[in-house]
């Protein structure tokens, strides 16, 4: 269950790379939840919601900052499907205002090894990582996921959309890099009615220039339970992560150099020290 902490105010937050700051003041509402005082006005966010450690620290800083939180979950055929039932876990820990899954065929298209095609790729080394859009590239993901998340921001009027992409850990994916964020959020200020009435929805990228290692002790501040998410691309015997493909190389590489143990579970003979 979120514990949550006390806000005084809600603090400067980076939206595709820039700073935007915001002056209104916030108090705590009990249950978790910061609201504005401004009339009956309470800020509500959209959290793309994976079950990832990523993702889950960015719901956290998102309620810190004074959000609602509504979580959205979409499952396309991944491979790690068991992040589905982490992403629930995590909404209740957080007790969410609403969670939404969505499912969304996008292994019909092929074209990754997440969604089946080939195999994942296993024990590359931080060089390797740097060369080119690995496999694990699912064709057009994050613009797929942020056009449902800003469907969904304007149905609930959400403000913004928290979404935990990350560029320095992330593995060569294009649709992570703060120019691709910032075009998306130029096309919803064109192509929404909440843009065209002048109250666009920000997509928020709070982790987007932290290392792994940062984002862990970000969580660690707000009482992220780490123990709940799950990062494997290629899980073994239901939920158990591999510890060999490149996400969770980055994650155990983050808790190390945090001089933390991962608390999540993986297969018997992968180090987490």
């Amino acid at each position: 269950m979120w514990s949550g902490i006390a806000c005084a105010e809600v603090r400067p937050y980076a939206v595709c790379g820039t700073r935007v700051s915001c002056q209104s003041r916030v108090v705590w509402a009990g249950r978790g939840v910061c609201r504005e005082q401004v009339g009956s006005y309470v800020m509500k966010a959209v959290v793309l919601a994976s079950g990832g450690l990523d993702s889950t620290v960015t719901a956290a800083i998102a309620r810190a900052e004074g959000y609602r939180l509504y979580f959205l979950t979409i499952g396309y055929g991944q491979r790690h499907r068991v992040e589905i039932q982490k992403a629930q876990r995590v909404a209740a820990w957080f007790e969410v205002a609403e969670h939404k899954i969505f499912q969304l065929g996008l292994h019909e298209f092929g074209g990754s090894s997440l969604v089946g095609s080939g195999d994942v790729p296993r024990n590359r080394s931080d060089r390797e990582r740097q060369r080119g859009i690995p496999s694990t590239y699912v064709p057009a993901r994050n613009t797929i996921l942020l056009s449902l998340a800003l469907a969904y921001a304007e149905v609930v009027g959400a403000s913004c959309i928290f979404i935990g992409v990350n560029i320095l850990d992330y593995s060569g994916y294009p649709d992570c890099r703060p120019e691709f964020l910032q075009a998306f959020e130029n096309m919803a200020r064109l192509g929404t009615k909440k843009g065209v009435d002048g109250r666009p929805v920000l997509i928020n990228a709070p982790l987007l220039w932290l290392n792994k290692s940062q984002i862990i002790h970000r969580g660690l501040a707000y009482g992220v339970p780490f123990e709940l998410t799950h990062s494997c691309y290629d899980p073994q015997k239901g939920e158990l992560a591999c510890g060999q493909c490149d996400s969770c190389v980055i994650r155990l590489q983050g808790f190390r150099a945090a001089g933390l143990r991962d608390p999540a579970p993986y297969v018997s003979n992968v180090s987490r020290r």
